[in-house]
């Protein structure tokens, strides 16, 4: 017996157990994959010597989080680096789009590409350093964010009011056309929004892209010295120096439910694990509503919802190991960990309209690392090891490239999408083919393989859409990490606030567990004293 299981030990599972066993609980975390971490591990696998993230790479939503700094990481090992600039997108004129931590480094930047941007970009950044921290805050939090939405408010009159809120409203595109002249800014802008699965024309891509342009400035793209999994082991460090345990190639294929309570979980090989006060969930809407949980044992308005509930597109990684840094002509001044390969918000807006309308992208955004220019450990002096993803559609029915992608994902589709990726990246580096050393391709069959969360390639746990959002998130009436079943909580990136390493649904749902607990216990002391 212990009082508490997490099924799944990436990072909000993780983030869920310290939280339950700082509590005093007895937790014990099941994992079915041989090693823990989720989306957020690394690996060698490549080439002798080179360290690649398998999944995620850059944390500046783990750095903005106060859920993860008030868990102290570095006092187990965590030590958190940064690039010399935090993001570069090269242009077809031959310049770059640059984002550096000091807010006025990125404006005299920009200022050199188009007069007037700089101090436009000033001007945008002043609003953001009043209203930031309630919106980060308002968006990581349990909803409704009560404290959180009155410091919003309160921030308003001193940010141009209702001006200030729009700007949480309109989409990236109509932001950038409306504070800039160039190209450039509004790329930073768009691109940074494209991390989502919202298109630039939509309302709320202007949210995304400005939160996580200005966390650029404000905390980084912090990567974890040493590769992605040191966020983990630190996370694992910490739990287990307070008791927990971890258990990996333990699959849970059911939640035992009795009275309407969940009591135990179910894993492969039969064996049954009791949870005397909460299990906490770190998989997909789906995987709990219809696989851990039948279907018929769940109220009709969650079956109803689940019809609806929408999967963000699929991805495809490419990691290179190179013999040295990537030829760039021209390289940037000051060499960005993240880059961005984009040519400009209308390329984006095709991109994102292909993949919505079931495509491959024939010019996709591409997203890269540059890992080794940001943590001088993951490869030897002189190399790099660097990697690119794209997303591709659920489901698919051309390809924009002409090329015979088929959607099947087998081998021979894999190797044309990386070969069209490498060519986005050989515009800007002619010489990169000859540099590579070794290269490994991840399409969505392997990511699920390796992640059982990141349904063919799916990184977000479900759209990212506003259809899909706050008390819509997984599914409509369910906004909170509570589920129907009592005892039970959903604490994956299917779950409010959504995707991205933060720990907030894990957080939300060790915070509900904790205060449902305590609710009970009341009830039961007050049912002795009336007996």
């Amino acid at each position: 017996m212990t009082d508490a299981v997490v099924i799944g030990s990436g990072p909000n599972g993780l983030v869920a157990a310290n939280l339950l066993v700082d509590a005093g609980w007895s937790v014990t975390v099941l994992e079915a994959q041989p090693t823990i971490g989720g989306a957020v591990r690394s690996d060698s696998e490549i080439t002798p010597g080179f360290t690649h993230d398998t999944f995620s790479a850059f944390y500046p939503l783990a750095a903005a989080s106060d859920t993860i700094k008030a868990l102290q990481l570095e006092e187990h090992g965590l030590q958190w680096v940064h690039a010399p600039a935090v993001l570069g997108n090269p242009m077809p004129d031959g310049s770059w789009a640059m984002l550096h931590r000091d807010p006025a480094d990125t404006a005299a930047a920009l200022d050199t590409l188009c007069a007037g941007d700089g101090e436009a970009w000033l001007r945008l950044c002043r609003v953001w350093d009043r209203m930031g921290a309630p919106i980060i805050s308002a968006l990581l939090n349990p909803f409704p964010p009560v404290r959180a939405g009155t410091r919003f408010a309160a921030s308003l009159p001193g940010t141009g009011g209702v001006q200030a809120l729009r700007l949480l409203l309109v989409s990236v595109r109509r932001l950038g056309q409306e504070h800039f002249r160039g190209e450039a800014p509004r790329l930073l802008l768009a691109g940074n929004a494209l991390h989502s699965d919202i298109s630039p024309e939509s309302s709320g891509s202007g949210l995304f892209g400005l939160l996580l342009t200005m966390l650029g400035q404000t905390v980084g793209f912090p990567v974890p010295k040493g590769g992605a999994g040191e966020l983990t082991q630190a996370m694992a460090r910490r739990f287990q120096a307070r008791g927990g345990t971890i258990a990996t190639g333990a699959e849970v294929t059911s939640v035992v439910v009795r009275r309407g309570r969940a009591v135990a979980v179910r894993l492969a090989d039969g064996a049954e694990i009791s949870a005397g006060r909460a299990v906490v969930a770190d998989v997909s809407a789906p995987a709990l509503y219809g696989g851990l949980l039948p279907l018929e044992d769940l109220p009709a308005r969650v079956r109803r919802g689940l019809v609806g509930f929408e999967w963000d597109p699929a991805t495809i990684k490419v990691d290179w190991a190179l013999s040295s840094g990537v030829p760039w002509q021209p390289a940037p001044e000051v060499a960005p960990g993240t880059v961005h390969i984009a040519d400009s918000v209308d390329e984006l807006t095709t991109y994102a309209a292909q993949i919505n309308g079931n495509t491959v992208p024939a010019r996709p955004l591409l997203l890269m690392g540059q890992m080794t220019t940001t943590d001088p450990t993951r490869s030897p002096v002189g190399t790099e090891s660097m990697w690119a993803y794209c997303h591709l559609p659920q489901h698919t029915r051309a390809d924009a490239g002409n090329e015979g992608i088929s959607g099947r994902w087998d081998r021979d589709d894999l190797e044309r999408m990386a070969d069209r990726m490498q060519r986005r990246v050989e515009r800007f580096a002619p010489d990169l083919a000859s540099r590579i050393i070794g290269r490994r391709i991840l399409g969505p069959r392997e990511l699920q393989a390796r992640d059982a969360n990141l349904h063919n390639g799916a990184i977000n746990g479900g759209t990212a859409n506003l259809h899909q959002q706050l008390v819509f998130r997984p599914v409509p009436g369910l906004g909170r990490a509570e589920t129907p079943i009592k005892g039970l909580y959903l604490g994956s990136a299917s779950a409010h606030p959504g995707g991205g390493v933060h720990g907030a649904p894990g957080s939300n749902a060790a915070r509900a567990a904790l205060a449902h607990d305590r609710l009970r216990r009341v009830h039961d002391r007050l049912g002795r004293v009336r007996s």
